[in-house]
């Protein structure tokens, strides 16, 4: 059975038992799709209010950005498992002649490269999700603020941790120039994603 297709507890508990997977990375793409359903179900309670008659379109717009969006996250879930399993299977292979030890070698640059780009594409999917989700936050149902902000925080510390994921695997890759193109992309996401997450809170508290 995929992960994503665990129910809650299912998924706590695997997460809680002696083993890998699922791991931070799975954590961080269903914190990612959570944070999606958050932002829908605010864009799906502004909608049909006269107040709010001005951003119906947007609203929609983006409802089913998100729900667009979810099918890929969730999808991730199981992605970055098996891209786990990946890195795995290449330290499995035999290394008892030098043939071997080059082939093996190979296989672990490969599977660790695989390793890293997964959480990255989930990164920069749920990073460029921030954007309408502030949009959401400003325009929106402002009774449902605080669960959008809840969604916003969530897709912030999914990208956070699929991002320390990216870094985590680099540590093994000898590719330097891979490796600096990654290490910039997560510089510059990481910093900007908090930027964004303070720049949501403190416009959230003056409507509280």
């Amino acid at each position: 059975m995929k992960l994503q297709d665990l129910t809650l507890k299912q998924f706590l508990e695997r997460t809680a038992a002696n083993e890998a997977v699922p791991g931070g990375g799975s954590s961080a793409a269903l914190s990612a799709a959570i944070a999606t359903a958050l932002t829908e179900m605010v864009a799906n309670l502004t909608m049909g209010k006269k107040k709010y008659a001005v951003v119906e379109e947007r609203m929609k717009q983006i409802a089913a950005e998100m729900s667009a969006n979810r099918a890929y996250l969730v999808n991730d879930i199981d992605r970055d498992a098996d891209a786990y399993r990946l890195v795995m299977d290449a330290y499995r292979q035999s290394k008892e002649t030098e043939a071997e030890i080059a082939l093996r070698d190979g296989k672990i640059e490969e599977a660790t490269k695989i390793a890293s780009l997964v959480p990255m594409e989930l990164a920069e999917r749920a990073y460029n999700l921030l954007e309408p989700m502030m949009e959401v936050l400003e325009t929106g149902n402002r009774n449902a603020v605080t669960d959008g902000l809840v969604g916003l925080m969530t897709c912030r510390t999914a990208i956070m941790g699929a991002l320390l994921n990216v870094r985590t695997n680099l540590g093994g890759i000898r590719d330097k120039a891979f490796v600096a193109e990654m290490t910039a992309k997560c510089d510059r996401m990481e910093k900007e994603t908090r930027d964004k997450e303070q720049q949501a809170i403190q416009w959230v508290k003056t409507m509280l």
